[in-house]
């Protein structure tokens, strides 16, 4: 009996593990742990050393485990020492007492000192561009107000630069996130949030939803391609000649619940982000969260 358990749990393990490798090439690269920007690069920085810190605790107590359930098993002939009276080890408190309290200083003060710096920009040499966005049922607008474009599902930003990006929704709370760029951040009704992210190099990222707001919530995908800067400035030319404008026709029927293609437009009507967040703060000032951004872990 004990050996046909045994080998029912080793079945399972294997069934795992061969699960796991499987599963595991159903993407190119894991994004998270794949920084292509400054502040990508910062937060998988802290979840190594998150990791790191966090293994010299687990690693020891299971190690330690495994330790005494062999050493101190009942079994016949087990030489291992008997203390029934023993009740207090001065060492033994400071070890497993003064370990964790510095372990989780260290996690402390690096988690503060990054959270710190995500809010501002990650280069203070280059003016970041700004661009707002508002988190619709079940798609993602983006207006640059600096450009006076507009975009649906399609995000794109100049190589190198900062991108300052202020997010509200219309629709019930999300979370934007561009994995290989940075941490995922809220948009919420009623609020803007900010966050900067920034790509080192061109290329193109996944974007998504990372926050369940119904029914078409797996839709909420979108593609972020970073250009050279005279390339950006070539696209928005071309935005602003060949597309049609964002009326508030339009985007009243944009706002309503259903899946989006990919669009843009030449303009949008001034003061459309703004007026999106006060609609929903009932006659109070606008409030405004400089939060940093959630790190991966």
């Amino acid at each position: 009996m004990r050996g046909t358990k045994l080998l029912r749990q080793v079945h399972l393990w294997v069934l795992a593990a061969l699960a796991s490798t499987l599963l595991a090439g159903c993407g190119d690269e894991y994004v998270v742990l794949n920084p292509k920007g400054p502040v990508a690069q910062t937060q998988y920085d802290l979840i190594v050393i998150s990791t790191i810190l966090c293994a010299i605790i687990i690693i020891p107590v299971l190690a330690l485990t495994a330790f005494i359930v062999y050493r101190y098993r009942d079994t016949p002939g087990n030489k291992a020492s008997y203390k029934p009276e023993w009740a207090h080890s001065t060492t033994l408190e400071v070890i497993w007492w003064g370990i964790p309290v510095i372990i989780v200083a260290l996690l402390g003060y690096f988690t503060v000192r990054d959270v710190y710096a995500l809010k501002e920009s990650p280069n203070k040499e280059v003016p970041p561009i700004t661009i707002q966005v508002t988190s619709l049922d079940w798609k993602w607008l983006f207006t640059y107000p600096e450009q006076g474009i507009a975009t649906v599902n399609y995000l794109e930003i100049p190589a190198g630069v900062p991108v300052q990006f202020h997010l509200s929704a219309e629709a019930p709370m999300n979370s934007f996130w561009v994995p290989e760029l940075g941490g995922q951040i809220y948009a919420m009704s009623g609020m803007t949030t900010e966050l900067y992210l920034q790509a080192d190099e061109p290329g193109e990222f996944d974007g998504r939803g990372a926050n369940f707001t119904g029914e078409g919530f797996a839709h909420m995908n979108f593609k972020v391609v970073a250009k050279p800067q005279e390339e950006f400035d070539q696209w928005v030319k071309e935005v602003k000649g060949t597309t049609p404008a964002l009326t508030k026709e339009d985007y009243e029927e944009l706002k309503q619940p259903g899946l989006a293609e990919v669009m843009t437009f030449s303009s949008f009507p001034e003061g459309l982000f703004e007026e999106i967040v006060s609609k929903y703060s009932h006659g109070h000032p606008m409030h405004s969260s400089d939060a940093a951004p959630q790190t991966n872990e």
